[in-house]
This record gives C-alpha cells, sequence and structure tokens, in this order.
C-alpha cells in the first residue's frame, strides 16, 4: 500500500519559517541593539530608611567653620620694605659707615675703574689689583680685582661689606678716567697692564714711612752711599 502522506524536508521547514517573519510583531523585527532599550525600566529603589534606635544628629550638617580677618599689611607703614631691610643689614655691617662713604657716588674720591685697590682681610694674605668692575648692590656690593701672579691673570670678587674684609685703599689713581663701566678688556694681551706688586711695594713703603713720622725722610741715593762712585760717574745714566 502506497503512503500518501507527504514527506516534509527540513529545508522546506526553513522556508515557511522565513514566510511568516513579515507577520512577526515589530518587536521582533528590530536589531538587537534597539530591542534592549525598549525593555521596561528597572524599578527605583528607595534610599535606607534609618533605623529608630539610631539618633538623627549624626547626619546634620557640619557647623560653619569660623574665619578670620586677613593680618593689616606692612605696606602702610613700611612702603619700601626691601630698602629698610637693606639699610639694617648695611647697618650692622658697616657700623660706622666708612666703607658706605667711601663707595658712595657722592664722594668726590670714590674710587673708580681702573684705580689700583688694596683689599686686606682678616684670614689670608691681601689682595692687589686693577679694578675692572664695581657692582653696586646693597649689602651685596662688590668690586672685582685683577692682578698677574706668576704670568697667570687672577681676577677676585670682593664684597666690602664682608667681615672677612679688613680694609680696603686706593694704591694708585688712574691717569685718565675710564669711559667704561667695565673694563674686561684689560684681560686680553694687547691690554694686559701686567702685576702691579711693584706699585703696591711702594705704597705699602710710602704708608710706612707716614706712620712712623719720618714724613720728609728720604732714602739715601747710590751718590750718597757711595760718594766715590758718583765722582767717576757711576749709576749716572
Amino acid at each position: 500500500m502506497a503512503c500518501t502522506k507527504p514527506i516534509h524536508s527540513p529545508l522546506h521547514q526553513w522556508h515557511n519559517i522565513f514566510r511568516a517573519l513579515p507577520m512577526l510583531s515589530p518587536l521582533s523585527a528590530r536589531p538587537l541593539s534597539t530591542a534592549s532599550q525598549t525593555t521596561t525600566p528597572k524599578p527605583r529603589i528607595p534610599p535606607p530608611r534609618l533605623p529608630a534606635n539610631i539618633s538623627q544628629k549624626v547626619f546634620t550638617p557640619p557647623k560653619k567653620i569660623k574665619t578670620y580677618p586677613p593680618p593689616p599689611s606692612t605696606r602702610n607703614h613700611h612702603p619700601f620694605a626691601i630698602a629698610a631691610i637693606n639699610e639694617a643689614h648695611i647697618t650692622t655691617l658697616d657700623p660706622t659707615g666708612a666703607r658706605t662713604r667711601l663707595f658712595s657716588r657722592s664722594n668726590p674720591d670714590v674710587p673708580r675703574v681702573g684705580d689700583i685697590l688694596l683689599a686686606t682681610f682678616t684670614t689670608g694674605d691681601p689682595f692687589s689689583g686693577i679694578c675692572l668692575n664695581i657692582r653696586r648692590r646693597g649689602p651685596d656690593t662688590a668690586i672685582l680685582l685683577r692682578n698677574r701672579l706668576l704670568t697667570v691673570g687672577v681676577e677676585m670678587w670682593i664684597k666690602i661689606y664682608s667681615p672677612k674684609v679688613r680694609s680696603i685703599e686706593v694704591v694708585e689713581r688712574a691717569v685718565k678716567r675710564a669711559r667704561r663701566a667695565r673694563l674686561y678688556y684689560l684681560r686680553k694681551p694687547k691690554h694686559d697692564r701686567g702685576s702691579v706688586e711693584g706699585v703696591v711695594e711702594e705704597y705699602l713703603k710710602r704708608r710706612r714711612l707716614l706712620r712712623s713720622g719720618a714724613v720728609g725722610v728720604r732714602e739715601p741715593t747710590a751718590s750718597a752711599k757711595n760718594p766715590s762712585a758718583a765722582r767717576k760717574g757711576v749709576g749716572a745714566r
């Protein structure tokens, strides 16, 4: 007996499913990216209630912080505070005011660049040289001296208000006033004046004579030491 029941293949079943897709609900036809947005919103969870045994004072807002007005400004009493501080430092470092008057611009005998100065210290040997620069900056005022020691040029910055500086003396004035404020061109071999030790030795010798009281005394010359040599013309130019 022949079987009259039709045989349905798996492909025929999938064909029926695809034909029924347009008749489904619009939600099933949406892509997955938008289908999740139409879900029902989650219920809002109310905040937890405080138990009855907990006091409500724990959750009170903080107290207002006490503020204080700013301190009075010192500008009303000291409009130029930096200048006052510098004056106080200079008064402490130079109680007699000798170094301040020496390097004051109003002083007619003020040291200038090009002069030969001699600085002595409380510790160490003195240093002398030609003044190349004078830097006036209140308590930080300093001078730059240059000398040649053993054929080597040596320069030194000297703070005039330093406690280690005992004295600063003018050994020799420049013949002509320099037209520059900094004589750095003296570092070149063409303009280098060399060592000033001979000039300083003559100055120290004259100072010793003045302090000893022999102001008009001169050192004996070669003719005074040896009269017979003077008659023969020895030592005469």
